[in-house]
């Protein structure tokens, strides 16, 4: 396949992404994290004061901010500034009441702001879509490209979340090109791939905290290109790229303090982290909150140090009918199964015997006979830095997640998976090569070695289309379950556990149920003519902005017997199974107070994660 095939095929491939992202999030309703950042990035870019949300680093609630504030401009509409509410004025970091005043209670159109401030997020996953398609191609050919961005822009938990306004996929993005960049530099040591991985590894930082891992895994992997290499230049480099970083970190964190009061910004870490365990880290990050040229710093370590804080802590989250607040081992590796297409499991499994098994051309060692042990696995890692380079990436992140105290979601593993694709093309295009054998030596053309050279060839194409053939079912296989599930990817479950219908039974949050759903329902209360209906609702939209007067709050812990006869209820499926769960050990409140409910059958559950009742 020519070059420019293979790019015509790979910008469908990402319009194809572009259109499933944007027409699905028409639907739906602002989900949980969202309600934080939109209004926390729009105060960045108009008031440029980080007061909210200071646990994540500010550039991509700046793209959305930026986003909805040029749309006010273009569409010429005013967007109204809840500046004198308590949420702006006192409470520190008021983020979800600050969000929810200024998107549903302000005379705001919340659908626009939402709908703009998603936009920058959809781009970055498409950014990060032609990273994957361009470091594949460059590595293993055009096919494994175009096999890679298959994977990647049909991926019901990249379409799921590469939609919204979180951090998840710009985090995703940032792993991956960072990743990508250090590696140029290090195979091609010049300094304009020095410095534009310092760039994308200060843009890493500013994107996500959790980023700061990048740290000691490009600490590892630098130290293995100098002992193959036998060269410690590039430790000096590493350094000076950790210092471009840093340098970028300042002027971004700069813009978005720069009306922020000293005093507020002094008292708003002194309340975070005035408990805070490690008083080395703790005490020093105060101070530079207080220093007028380091105040930059001061506001990016105390949001460091939160998440920190708040991942030591863990976070109240159900499973596969318990609940809990102590993380479990199995949680990362069980969603894994069940939220990914079984089809890319089959692939890994093909990439795996393609690796087990190599063609009699790869086998041959290709060595110097005089070459000893230590120098050919010297050799061999140089040959194969970048697969080695991605996996140690794999084995670090799986750690630590698995080791992690916050069970709420696939996303958290999303790094990851552009890794896969990159693993599994390379693979599988190795795959679908023809293997070598006297077809395809120059022979004589004598009656006999025709004979073998024709049988050999039939056979060799034979097995080509048939591995072509398995390649097309799963692919397809791949695409049919995420265009089936569409618009709903949050809810996407394969079918090992009986597909999204069942999802609920084993994990919630943003497995499944972010909240995004609420537009869905107010729609189902209008087509049933429905004048009151009880809601507990789980998620970051405004029930009282969707359903007007056609509601009454409900709460699980509230007795039954003060239904009134004949009523309709709607439950999140995260609100509804931490009510009917098994609690853990150490966890001391009631997890039982929606069993009632097994005595009905819901009338519908819209989108999967929001479950209606009609109590009679």
């Amino acid at each position: 396949m020519n070059k420019i095939t293979t790019n015509i095929i790979a910008i469908g491939l990402l319009s194809l992404m572009f259109g499933l992202a944007f027409f699905s999030i028409l639907g739906d309703a602002n989900t949980m994290d969202e309600l934080a950042h939109t209004g926390a990035g729009y105060s960045y870019i108009v008031k440029q004061d980080m007061r909210l949300n200071p646990e994540h680093p500010p550039l991509l609630k700046d793209l959305a901010g930026l986003s909805v504030w040029l749309s006010s401009k273009i569409t010429k509409t005013q967007i109204n500034f809840p500046d004198q509410i308590e949420a702006w004025q006192k409470e520190k970091n008021g983020q979800w009441d600050f969000g929810r005043q200024f998107l549903f209670h302000n005379g705001n159109d919340a659908d626009k702001i939402i709908l703009w401030a998603r936009l920058p997020m959809i781009l970055i996953m498409i950014l990060l879509g032609f990273y994957v398609f361009k470091w594949a191609r460059e590595r293993y050919g055009n096919k494994a490209g175009l096999i890679a961005l298959f994977l990647y822009s049909l991926s019901p938990t990249l379409l799921a979340h590469g939609r919204l306004v979180t951090t998840d996929v710009g985090a995703a993005a940032c792993f991956f090109i960072a990743t990508y960049y250090l590696i140029k530099w290090l195979q091609d040591s010049t300094k304009k791939n020095l410095i534009i991985a310092g760039i994308i590894f200060g843009l890493a930082l500013l994107t996500k905290f959790s980023l700061a891992l990048l740290i000691p895994y490009f600490g590892v992997i630098t130290i293995l290109w100098m002992i193959i290499n036998r060269k410690w230049k590039p430790l000096f480099g590493l350094i000076l790229i950790g210092i471009i970083a840093m340098i970028l970190v300042y002027p971004v964190y700069l813009f978005n303090i720069w009306n922020l009061p000293m005093e507020k910004q002094v008292s708003d870490a002194n309340y975070y982290l005035g408990t805070y365990g490690n008083r080395l880290l703790a005490d020093p990050t105060l101070w530079m909150n207080t220093n007028t040229i380091l105040r930059p710093y001061g506001q990016f370590f105390t949001g460091l140090l939160m998440v920190i804080q708040r991942a030591s802590g863990g976070n109240t989250a159900y499973f596969m009918g318990e609940i809990s607040n102590v993380a479990w081992p199995l949680y990362f590796p069980i969603v894994f199964l069940i939220k990914v297409p079984l089809a890319l499991f089959v692939l890994i499994l093909i990439s795996l015997f393609s690796m087990s098994f190599p063609r009699k051309r790869e086998s041959s060692s290709g060595f110097p006979i005089k070459l000893g042990m230590t120098e050919k696995i010297r050799i061999t890692i140089k040959k194969y830095f970048t697969e080695i380079a991605l996996l140690i990436f794999l084995a670090i992140y799986w750690y630590t997640s698995v080791t992690s105290n916050l069970n709420i979601g696939v996303r958290h593993v999303l790094p990851i998976f552009p890794i896969l694709y990159i693993l599994i093309s390379g693979q599988i295009s190795k795959w679908l090569c023809l293997p070598p054998g006297p077809f395809l030596e120059k022979v004589k053309l004598t009656p006999k070695k025709l004979f073998v050279s024709v049988k050999m060839t039939t056979k060799a194409y034979f097995i080509l289309c048939f591995k072509y053939l398995i390649l097309a079912i799963l692919l397809f296989w791949y695409a049919f379950g995420v265009i089936q599930i569409y618009p709903h990817f949050i809810t996407y479950f394969n079918e090992s556990i009986g597909g999204p219908t069942q999802g609920y039974k084993y994990v919630t949050d943003s497995n499944l149920d972010w909240g995004q759903d609420l537009k869905r329902l107010a729609q189902f209360v209008e087509d049933n003519k429905i004048q009151t209906i009880y809601v507990d609702y789980f998620g970051g939209d405004d029930l009282k902005y969707r359903l007007d007067d056609k509601f009454q709050f409900w709460w699980g812990k509230r007795d039954p017997s003060e239904l009134p006869a004949n009523s309709w209820i709607a439950i999140s499926a995260s609100f509804i199974q931490s009510g009917r769960g098994i609690t853990t050990k150490g966890f001391i409140e009631k997890a039982d107070y929606y069993n009632w409910l097994d005595q009905y059958e819901p009338i519908t559950i819209i989108g999967n994660s929001i479950f209606v009742y009609y109590i009679k």
